[in-house]
């Protein structure tokens, strides 16, 4: 088929590096003469063409890109809650999530596109792959995660930033804990995957990782802490990821799942404050460093294998891969079924060679004996 107009769009979470991605995508198809649409928060500018007007969907030029691979965020917006076959919507006072996939049809006929790059994490393509399955088959994926997730890739941009702003964060409380004799939670982000807390966490010396892959108990994290003390460190820095569980519980939640949205980790670290707080007699502290690790420029990394991302995704619709994913393996970026994207969510490995290694050098995990 001949190609004239693509779209590009960025849902989920936003992170560092989709801006490279979304510059990468509209040089390499300006090579090919073609029109790139940029589509507002997700789905939402194609359920709804006058969404955001006139600050919604916008063709992208040369102009539009100039030197946005070093800012974080996304231009064209994002959106956690434009699943268009569960939007949320009012009917009888009421809100319901109800399936409009027609609309995106209809709207897609009316924009006259021929494909879609579509970025996003294990949702976003989850989604990606409906539409594909339901007659909109031109669709093409980029990976994208701080949560470094998704199996099919061995690293998703934002992830290196995110872990890096994690590290500086662990580093400056390691300061002020030394200095107060203080134990200091640092909460980090990562949803059901432990990556950022665990590589955080080994880069910054934490003496105790709370993984969501590895439920913990408080006793041994209690006696690290005391046996530090007891050999004349009095100050501990435990990193806790949001999706951590206790040994006989589940993680912990902020309230039921919205309507239209995703059920939201809340207060991890602070429950692990709460339970040591009974155990040990220190001052605790926590820091919840939540969306900081979103924002921001990405790192040199991110920026490169955003770039990359972008210009293999255009070359894949050019030659018409459809229904594929982009995916980096070892040093070179490949292509993959976005069906076998989602097949399988990338854990951390509780007998990895990472979580060994922080074994070795004395880090707690909560599963000791």
């Amino acid at each position: 088929m001949a190609i004239r107009k693509i779209g590009i769009m960025t849902g989920g979470g936003d992170c560092p590096g989709l801006n490279p991605v979304i510059r990468a995508v509209v040089k390499t198809a300006r090579g090919y003469g073609w029109d790139v649409l940029g589509i507002e928060d997700a789905f939402c500018g194609l359920i709804d063409l006058d969404y955001r007007s006139p600050y919604g969907n916008r063709w992208l030029d040369d102009d539009t890109v100039r030197n946005i691979h070093t800012r974080g965020g996304t231009i064209l917006g994002t959106s956690n809650r434009s699943n268009p076959f569960a939007y949320a919507v009012e009917r009888d006072g009421q809100r319901v999530e109800v399936d409009v996939f027609d609309r995106v049809l209809e709207n897609w006929e009316r924009l006259g596109l021929d494909a879609l790059v579509s970025v996003g994490g294990d949702g976003s393509m989850a989604i990606a792959q409906q539409c594909i399955d339901r007659g909109l088959p031109n669709i093409v994926g980029v990976p994208k995660t701080i949560d470094n997730d998704l199996g099919a890739t061995d690293y998703t941009f934002g992830f290196d930033t995110a872990v890096s702003v994690a590290t500086d964060a662990i580093d400056r409380l390691r300061d002020t804990a030394e200095s107060h004799d203080r134990v200091m939670l640092v909460e980090v982000m990562g949803r059901d995957a432990g990556w950022i807390a665990l590589q955080a966490g080994l880069a910054g010396g934490a003496h105790a990782i709370l993984l969501p892959e590895i439920p913990y108990r408080l006793a041994p994290v209690a006696r690290a802490i005391e046996e530090r003390r007891a050999s004349g460190q009095p100050y501990s820095v435990i990193v806790v990821a949001e999706g951590a569980k206790p040994a006989d519980g589940e993680a912990s939640y902020l309230g039921e799942r919205e309507v239209g949205g995703m059920r939201r980790l809340f207060g991890a670290a602070q429950r692990v404050a709460a339970g040591l707080s009974e155990l040990i007699d220190l001052d605790l502290r926590v820091t919840v460093l939540g969306h900081t690790q979103r924002g921001g420029s990405p790192s040199n990394f991110d920026r490169v294998l955003g770039t990359r991302f972008g210009e293999a995704a255009t070359h894949l619709v050019a030659n018409g891969g459809f229904g594929r994913m982009v995916a980096l393996r070892g040093t070179q970026i490949v292509d993959v079924p976005i069906r076998e994207a989602i097949g399988h969510q990338k854990r951390v490995d509780p007998n990895g060679q990472l979580v060994r290694a922080a074994r070795s050098l004395g880090t707690v995990f909560g599963d000791e004996a």
